[in-house]
């Protein structure tokens, strides 16, 4: 139990996918913007399909750790996109009221022209402590949070924002399975539809 509840703590950190990673710097609207517009391709994939596709894995690849990379990870990495780490209370999908300027921050891209009425995914992500499944479902509880303070709080159109949530089967440092730096929100812009 323990070990699950380890995969509820956060920090904050920001990384640009785009760009690689970025210092700890104060995020900006900019930087948001400049890492999501300019998505170029149809994206054939749906929010069920790459939340299957995480369970599935996990389903044919049992274990502590996923020893196999998500089916569609090379497909997500073709796409425009961020990534936020956003800080949580512990083994909880409630935000952190710290945590409320990023979220903020991101409303205000999403408002601009530039990114106004396309389609995104917000993709949870969990580091790999813990147990698969339940950090599986801990993250797309986290993406949802997300998902409802944008729409709720910050009035962006909800049409346009889909949670999904990967756990730990995407690591964004697979050397390191229990840095803070796999525990993050990601911003994955599929164009318009």
């Amino acid at each position: 139990m323990n070990k699950m509840l380890l995969a509820g703590l956060s920090a904050a950190f920001l990384a640009v996918s785009a760009s690689g990673l970025v210092a700890q710097t104060k995020l900006s609207r900019n930087e948001i913007i400049n890492s999501l517009q300019g998505a170029q391709q149809k994206v054939d994939l749906t929010a069920d399909e790459l939340q299957k596709a995480a369970l599935e894995n996990i389903q044919k690849y049992p274990g502590a750790n996923a020893p196999n990379t998500l089916p569609l990870a090379d497909k997500l990495a073709s796409l425009r996109q961020f990534n936020v780490e956003i800080t949580f209370d512990f083994d909880s999908a409630r935000i952190r009221p710290e945590s409320y300027e990023t979220v903020g921050l991101i409303a205000d891209a999403l408002h601009t022209p530039y990114l106004q009425g396309q389609t995104f995914f917000i993709v949870g992500h969990t580091d790999a402590k813990g147990a698969r499944e339940y950090n599986l479902e801990l993250s797309l509880k986290r993406a949802q949070a997300v998902r409802e303070a944008l729409v709720t709080t910050f009035r962006v159109p909800g049409d346009y924002l889909f949670a999904v949530g990967l756990g730990e089967e995407q690591l964004r440092d697979p050397s390191k399975p229990d840095a803070a730096i796999n525990r993050r929100v990601q911003l994955i812009n599929l164009g318009y539809r």
